[in-house]
């Protein structure tokens, strides 16, 4: 179990599940094949599926235990949750180990303060319920959730989000209007302070409102980088987006500024889908950076 310290706030990977994803020539539409000669540590079968040459691709939280918070940053896929739309045909009526991974790692639902979705997309919010009598209803009954404004009003206009990705709808229904219509939603914005140590960022690109969480305690530094860095080779091609950015100039902006923070602060990234072990720093070399993974310790390696 993937898992780090951040001064006095520790953080610990849940899976939902973790499965070779996306052909990088589908999802990174600037795809090079010499990049794997450029950079070999990418064949590692940790990144890439030896056999299908599929990019491995994580769903998960990361649990943040912070003073008496207990905090959920994302919330995967869900399970039993219908979807219709080819590119989210892995993600249709699961049924993971989600809650009980939750419970190994010390956590019941009721247990939960808070909840951060840095963005609505569907592998994002998929826990944020789960059905219930034939509801789908707020999995963590006693938190608030935390998403951001710009986002949110994205989403829920007709001409917006909803226009382009009209297969998104459902997620929506689902997974998002359960927990506004129970009123358990605060919104944030860019600069505003989750809790003392952790601030959100506005991160424009993937989506519209998108926003990174940081942490800054004792010295130390940390980031939930949400969907700004899909995969490790974005680390050594920044300038790659995926198909799914709806703001590619803003997105390769975003990624920019977050890779320079991270090596200048020597933060902790916490990426949303990078294969094991999930997590690492940004180191630099010439000419661009590198990804120096953690070892089980929370140190790189």
């Amino acid at each position: 179990m993937t898992s780090a310290r951040i001064g006095a706030i520790e953080v610990v990977r849940v899976e939902e599940m973790l499965t070779p994803g996306f052909d990088p020539a589908f999802l990174f539409p600037d795809w090079d094949p010499a990049i794997l000669d450029r950079h070999p540590q990418l064949r590692e079968p940790t990144f890439r599926d030896p056999d299908s040459g599929r990019l491995m691709s994580s769903m998960q939280s990361w649990l943040v235990r912070a003073g008496d918070e207990v905090i959920i940053v994302d919330t995967g896929c869900g399970n039993g949750k219908t979807r219709s739309a080819p590119a989210f045909r892995r993600f249709h009526d699961l049924s993971t180990p989600y809650l009980d991974r939750l419970a190994a790692a010390g956590v019941r639902p009721e247990d939960v303060t808070l909840v951060v979705n840095t963005h609505l997309h569907v592998d994002h919010v998929g826990w944020n319920t789960q059905r219930v009598d034939g509801r789908w209803v707020p999995t963590f009954p006693n938190a608030r959730y935390v998403w951001g404004r710009v986002e949110t009003n994205h989403w829920l206009d007709p001409a917006g989000g909803l226009s382009a990705q009209p297969e998104a709808a459902e997620v929506i229904e689902d997974s998002v209007r359960p927990v506004l219509d129970a009123d358990l939603v605060d919104f944030v914005s860019d600069g505003d302070q989750l809790r003392p140590g952790l601030v959100f960022r506005a991160a424009p690109g993937h989506t519209v409102g998108q926003l990174q969480l940081w942490i800054e305690s004792e010295g130390e530094a940390g980031v939930f980088t949400a969907d700004c860095l899909h995969q490790p080779i974005q680390i050594y091609e920044p300038g790659w987006n995926s198909r799914f950015c709806e703001l590619p100039e803003a997105a390769v902006a975003t990624r920019a500024a977050l890779l320079e923070a991270a090596a200048e602060t020597d933060a902790v990234i916490f990426p949303s889908h990078f294969g094991a072990p999930h997590a690492g720093r940004v180191g630099r070399r010439p000419g661009g950076y590198t990804f120096l993974p953690l070892q089980a310790t929370g140190r790189p390696s």
